[in-house]
């Protein structure tokens, strides 16, 4: 009976663990991007995202430094007010060749703001390494912000 049960158990683990390496891996790697803190995010749709320890308004100004030094040109730059059950944001529309992007900054809390990206091409395409590189370019500008001018730092 009891190499029954070892038998059962090891046909068991064979079956259940043919995709866990994968789902391990994946896992693993998901820990060590989150552990970092700097890792860009991305969804399945091509839209890149990353949450910044900055005021909205310290995000904002390096946003639109990152898009000058990119020589992308700025069309737009709305602000919507907070409502009760939604945060301040900012939008933030430009044009890089034949690539349409916007950037939503949006107020999480007064030191917290999350970017998110989108580089369109077309009407159905995604540029994610647009996306990633004005990120980037973002980190860096709010790098190079001096201190004393970054309030919510």
């Amino acid at each position: 009976m009891r190499r029954i049960w070892s038998v059962v158990a090891l046909i068991g683990v064979v079956t259940l663990s043919s995709g866990c390496v994968a789902v391990g891996l994946t896992l693993l790697a998901t820990g060590l991007g989150v552990g970092a803190g700097a890792a860009t995010g991305y969804t399945l749709d091509g839209i890149a995202y990353r949450t910044f320890t900055s005021s909205i308004d310290d995000t904002r100004n390096a946003a639109l430094r990152s898009l000058r030094r990119m020589d992308v040109k700025v069309e737009s730059d709305t602000k919507t007010a907070a409502e009760e059950d939604k945060p301040e944001t900012r939008e933030i529309v430009g044009i890089a060749g034949d690539r349409k992007i916007h950037i939503e900054l949006q107020k999480l809390t007064q030191r917290t703001t999350r970017i998110r990206v989108t580089a369109k091409h077309g009407w159905f395409l995604r540029d994610r390494s647009t996306a990633g590189e004005i990120i980037a370019q973002t980190a860096d500008a709010l790098d190079e912000t001096p201190a004393l001018s970054q309030k919510g730092r």
